[in-house]
């Protein structure tokens, strides 16, 4: 909203208007605004919470510290979410198509973790939204993020058509000359790391088809289940992850941070050509986004460290996870998604060894058996003896390693 307004006060020549047409100082502001909302009005948030009695329900795993943790104000994602959307809304240009994906993105998974977290504290029931009604709306999101993506008809890519590059004979360093991008075009090429080409169509997995013949129908359900398996995987990946006081929530920081690295590279053309990638054109909107979330990740942090005075529930979890999918779709870089989401990928596998290898040994021996002495795997870490805060940093370490080999797949090919 303040964009138009500073854009409209640039065209009567008001001194400073134009600083608004900068996305990095919007996105900038959008930080400090979010940081600001969720550490000011975090505090209010958490008080309106634990008024209102909606305090955790915690079921006894056997964990050190756990029981301490009842009561403890839940539904805490209110906070992250209202911290994004206001920044963005301010800040962002709100006819960009990236902008509205995001912010349907955030309200229809928030309403999802919403629910669940109300059946929760308020229905009394421990399971929550039922498994398969978290599902279909993950799933009815990724049809709408997908669909809005593939038909929309400014949502394109440019390539470059060539790039010289001469090396001097009497200097250390190789010269590069801008390389020429070619026009807009629609295209569902993304990022595929660690290979030549850096590029793969969702199209060629219809390799049996030729390319010409291949049916639009056909492609648009291809790209349209792959969003949707990503977007749940990594939802659901998040969700598993927040078990202990900032785990969740400090990885997330980290991975965004990375994909804010991502959104500025592909919206600016002079750094897509250096590193020879994909130029987006009005993905730069993006970053507003990304800065905004991100500072209302780090405002809630400030709460959710150990001993926590608020969880996100479903409610901050499900987003999170959802939102940095989305992210990383529009800017073509969701095949990195295993290596910089390792820590949510993790917590995921561990579940799903555990309960295979359970399941296989119980029919097998009779008798089931465990890989871990519990998942989702932070659990395992406590049975172990290790205390919340040493496995939280050491994530969060883990985090920033995956997420600099990440950044850094832009040149190893």
């Amino acid at each position: 909203m303040l964009y138009y307004l500073f854009d409209y006060l640039e065209k009567l020549h008001i001194p400073g208007a134009r600083m608004f047409q900068y996305t990095s100082f919007r996105s900038g502001m959008a930080i400090l605004l979010a940081m600001f909302i969720s550490l000011f009005f975090g505090r209010k948030i958490i008080n309106f919470l634990r008024n209102k009695q909606m305090g955790e329900i915690v079921r006894d795993l056997g964990l050190k510290g756990q029981k301490e943790k009842a009561g403890t104000p839940t539904m805490g994602g209110i906070i992250i979410i209202i911290a994004t959307l206001i920044p963005t809304l301010l800040f962002a240009r709100l006819d960009n198509i990236y902008i509205i994906i995001l912010l349907i993105s955030t309200i229809w998974l928030g309403a999802i973790g919403f629910l669940d977290d109300y059946i929760k504290v308020f229905k009394k029931n421990k399971e929550g939204l039922k498994g398969k009604f978290k599902v279909l709306g993950q799933i009815g999101l990724g049809i709408v993020v997908g669909s809005m993506l593939y038909f929309s008809p400014t949502v394109t890519v440019k390539h470059q058509d060539a790039k010289v590059k001469s090396t001097s004979l009497t200097k250390e360093a190789t010269e590069y000359r801008p390389a020429k991008f070619g026009s807009e075009e629609k295209t569902l090429d993304t990022t595929m790391p660690f290979v030549k080409g850096n590029e793969f169509n969702y199209s060629d997995i219809l390799f049996w088809i030729d390319a010409q013949n291949r049916p639009t129908w056909a492609v648009a359900v291809v790209f349209i289940f792959a969003v949707i398996f990503i977007t749940t995987a990594v939802s659901n990946g998040a969700n598993l992850t927040d078990g202990i006081d900032g785990l969740a929530a400090g990885s997330s920081a980290v991975i965004m941070a990375a994909i804010a690295v991502f959104v500025f590279v592909s919206g600016n053309i002079m750094f897509a050509d250096y590193l020879n990638i994909m130029f987006i054109p009005r993905s730069e909107e993006v970053l507003i986004f990304c800065g905004a979330f991100l500072g209302g990740l780090i405002g809630f942090i400030w709460y959710n460290t150990y001993p926590a005075q608020v969880f996100m529930g479903d409610t901050g979890s499900l987003t999170i996870g959802g939102l940095i999918a989305v992210l990383a779709i529009i800017v073509r870089k969701e095949l990195l998604l295993p290596i910089l989401c390792g820590i949510f990928f993790a917590e995921s596998l561990s579940v799903m060894l555990q309960v295979s290898y359970f399941k296989y040994t119980k029919k097998k021996y009779g008798e089931g058996r465990r890989i871990f002495l519990m998942s989702p795997l932070h659990h395992h870490y406590q049975k172990l003896g290790y205390h919340e805060s040493k496995i939280v940093v050491r994530a969060i370490i883990i985090g920033i390693i995956l997420a600099v080999i990440t950044i850094i797949t832009l040149k190893i090919r």
